[in-house]
């Protein structure tokens, strides 16, 4: 049985990998603060030691061009149950969230800069978005 929802995330394929691996990252905090069905109840190992709730989605890492970015948040932003968040050169650029938020305020949507997105939605809507983008490797 499949999940009714889907989680993915879409890395700048042109980014180094550290820069890479902090975006994911920081998207999937973003996201999972949002969308109460993706982390799942905590729980004990055999001694009893709890550990925190996991992912109760497989989550997979796409890639795609900057621009395929700018383009694949404005498809998600524009549909009704898609979740969308992401990870700015803004965002990376500022030193403290104060001072992104600043500037993010100032930033025109055209002149936005993508290193990452995640999406969490209807599963034939977020299929439709990234269905044809290649896994990260």
């Amino acid at each position: 049985m499949s999940l009714p929802t889907k989680a993915v995330v879409v890395i700048a394929e042109e980014l180094p990998v550290g820069v890479a691996l902090n975006t994911a990252a920081l998207l999937g905090i973003s996201l999972g603060n949002r969308a109460s069905d993706l982390v799942g109840a905590d729980g004990p190992d055999a001694s009893g030691h709890r550990h925190l709730g996991m992912s109760t989605h497989p989550v997979p890492v796409l890639k795609a061009s900057a621009e395929r970015l700018k383009e694949l948040y404005a498809d998600a932003a524009a549909l009704d149950g898609v979740l969308v968040a992401d990870m700015s050169e803004v965002a990376q650029k500022s030193r403290t969230y104060d001072a992104y938020l600043a500037t993010l305020g100032g930033t025109k949507p055209e002149d936005m800069r993508y290193l990452g997105v995640m999406l969490h939605g209807p599963r034939p809507a977020v299929d439709s978005l990234t269905g044809q983008l290649p896994l990260y490797r």
